[in-house]
This record gives C-alpha cells, sequence and structure tokens, in this order.
C-alpha cells in the first residue's frame, strides 16, 4: 500500500498533506512547496538489439547488466534523498545514452536510434521485465518519500510502435498499472521534449499532445497528475503554448539550450503568465548548466522565480564515473560536478544531514 501520496495545491507541492520542504527559505525566498530533481532515466535501462547491447557494457566486466543497474540505482536514492532532493525522473524509453551526443538537433543522435530501448511491445503491451524494475524503483521511492516523474515516450523510441492505437494501448496501460497498484507519488510526463520534431507518432507533439491527455483523462479516470515536458530549444520555442498549459497539471520545461540567466528567468516568467487564471507548479525537469558555485546561475534563478529545478548531467566523455545519463551509468556521487549539485540542495533545502539512509530529514524534506 502506498505510503507517499503526492498532492497539488496550486503552484505548491505536498506529500501526505504538508508542503515540501516544510518552513525552508533561503535568503528570504521561500522554498517550502518546490520540487528539487535529477535526470535519473537510465535507471530502467535495457537494449533488447544485440548488435548494440554491448556499447553499455561495464568496464569491470565486459558486458552490460540491467539487473546491475537497477540494484545500484536503488542503493543510491537514499544518499540522494539525504540530500534534499525529492524528485526523480524515469522514462519507460528512456533517453538518449550517447556519450557526448545531445537530445537537440545539433547532436549525435540519429532519428531513429538503433539501440532498442522501450518499455512496449509494437502492439502497446507492457514488457513484464521494464514493470518489475519501474515496480522496485516506486517501492523505494515511496518508502523515502520521494516523487517520480516518469516519462512514458522518447523520440528515438516511439517508432517501436507500430501506429498511433499502440500509442493510447501503452499509455492506458501504464496508467492502467499504475492506479491498480496504487502508485500516488507519480507525476506522468506523457512525452519528453515534445516540441522535438522528431517524434514518429502525431500523438507525441505539441499538436496532438492537448488532445491525447484529453483522451486519457477521460479512457482512465485517473487522479495522476499528467503532463509533457517542452524543450527549451529556441527555434522550436521554449514556452508551450497556452492550450498545452491548460490541459497539463504541471508545466515541465527545460533549461538546456538556454544560455544565460536573463532569459532562463523569462522563459520561466513567461511560463507562469500562462498559468496565471490557473496556478500550477512549474517545474524545470532537465537543465545541464552547472555554474552552482558562481551566481547568478540557473539553480538559484529558478528558486528566486519559485521554479523547481532539476539536474541533467550527461557527462562529458568516456569516463564510467562522470554523469548520469549514459549507460553505464555509476549512480553514486563520484564527481565534482554530481558533488556540487547535491551540496548546494543540500544547503537550499536546510538538509545537513550525512549522506546515508534516512539522514536526519523526514519524507517532507524538514529536517528531524
Amino acid at each position: 500500500m502506498a505510503t507517499t501520496h503526492l498532492q497539488l495545491q496550486g503552484e505548491r507541492f505536498y506529500l501526505d498533506g504538508r508542503p515540501t520542504y516544510e518552513g525552508v527559505s533561503f535568503e528570504g525566498r521561500p522554498v517550502e512547496g518546490l520540487l528539487f530533481n535529477a535526470r535519473l532515466v537510465m535507471g530502467l535501462f535495457d537494449d533488447l538489439n544485440e548488435d548494440t547491447r554491448a556499447r553499455w557494457a561495464y568496464p569491470d566486466t565486459g558486458t552490460w547488466d540491467a539487473e546491475r543497474n537497477v540494484r545500484e540505482f536503488l542503493a543510491q536514492m537514499p544518499v540522494w534523498r539525504s540530500h534534499g532532493l525529492l524528485g526523480l525522473t524515469l522514462n519507460l524509453q528512456c533517453g538518449n545514452p550517447v556519450r557526448g551526443g545531445s537530445s537537440t538537433p545539433g547532436g549525435v543522435v540519429p532519428l531513429e536510434q538503433p539501440w532498442h530501448v522501450t518499455a512496449y511491445h509494437r502492439d502497446g503491451s507492457l514488457r513484464p521485465e521494464w514493470l518489475d524494475r519501474l515496480a522496485r524503483i516506486l517501492d523505494e521511492a515511496d518508502r523515502l518519500g520521494m516523487v517520480v516523474i516518469l516519462g512514458l515516450f522518447y523520440f528515438g523510441q516511439d517508432h517501436r510502435l507500430e501506429d498511433q492505437d499502440a500509442v493510447r494501448r501503452a499509455a492506458e496501460n501504464v496508467i492502467g498499472w499504475l492506479d491498480d497498484t496504487d502508485r500516488r507519488n507519480v507525476i506522468v510526463e506523457i512525452a519528453n521534449e515534445c516540441n522535438i520534431p522528431r517524434y514518429t507518432h502525431d500523438l507525441l507533439t505539441p499538436r496532438g499532445m492537448v488532445s491525447f491527455i484529453k483522451e486519457l483523462r477521460s479512457a482512465t479516470s485517473t487522479a495522476l497528475p499528467l503532463a509533457a515536458s517542452y524543450a527549451g530549444v529556441p527555434q522550436f520555442g521554449i514556452v508551450p503554448p497556452q492550450e498545452l498549459i491548460d490541459v497539463v497539471d504541471v508545466a515541465l520545461i527545460h533549461g538546456n539550450e538556454i544560455h544565460g540567466t536573463a532569459d532562463f528567468e523569462a522563459q520561466i516568467r513567461a511560463v507562469r503568465e500562462l498559468t496565471r487564471h490557473r496556478p500550477i507548479p512549474v517545474v524545470v525537469n532537465e537543465d545541464n548548466h552547472f555554474d552552482f558555485d558562481d551566481r547568478p546561475n540557473h539553480l538559484y534563478t529558478a528558486v528566486e522565480n519559485y521554479a523547481s529545478w532539476g539536474y541533467f548531467d550527461p557527462g562529458a566523455g568516456g569516463d564510467y564515473h562522470d554523469g548520469f545519463q549514459c549507460p553505464p551509468v555509476n549512480w553514486g556521487l563520484t564527481t565534482p560536478r554530481k558533488q556540487a549539485f547535491f551540496r548546494h540542495v543540500a544547503q537550499l533545502t536546510g538538509t545537513t544531514g550525512p549522506t546515508t539512509a534516512g539522514a536526519n530529514v523526514d519524507a517532507h524534506g524538514v529536517r528531524a
């Protein structure tokens, strides 16, 4: 039975009826009600293509091991939580696994990725081994008082579904499974960066997403928050259209290609203006600006504008210890960049305990 229940009240997040980071502020700015998060989508990763599977081999064994990956992920979740991290983004088609690549058009990721990374069969039915990994992470997140932003589709892999009806079935199957298993600490991100023009299926584009979200609410009667993230890529737009904002429960935006804090602040404020008639949380759940010790920066600009901020660390090379995005991933705080992010989140949230499970914060981010 679920013990961590997520609620939304206006722009704020609540867990079990109490605001996240209850009573916390930083330099006079409210932190209460925010959701600091990290993009950790490779926690579910596995590659069904035998021709590319060896590409993700661990350096010490020479083979890829999906079970080892999720086991090591689970072992680090209490460490992340002890620093004040409350949210993590997973995806059932994961994301770009190529080191040094980019999810934007200037990167090296092919339109249709050769690796076969998806929780779905072609007809939209679910692969049980993926659900098993997901269930274990959700169970641990529930135990720790954490929220999972669960992405359903990713460009480069959505072509694995045979048609739009299969896309519908896949989404309904996942949401149905979440409801049937009483998951109450999940935000459903229908598609990652729906405005990047690489999706095969129109349902996963901004044009189709509005009606798709309405369909899913009607078909599933779910109470889970539904959203779709919007890439901050200037040539494709950095602010979701009003019609999309009007149907989502959380405004998910990305800051990767927004360089300079003034433009980033303008992005957040423009999104909030669209929510003025119906306030909802504004969450940056992907950003790769890492100058944490030099202010202003994206993390602190988000806090100053009452937006939650999410860490996206793709790594910068072939080092196994570097980043959280490219398998095989070392899920520990193994680099100065990772350590800096978690140190600053701890500072912002007033979390000062050691990096061990249950380190003197409760499920709401309150120091015990």
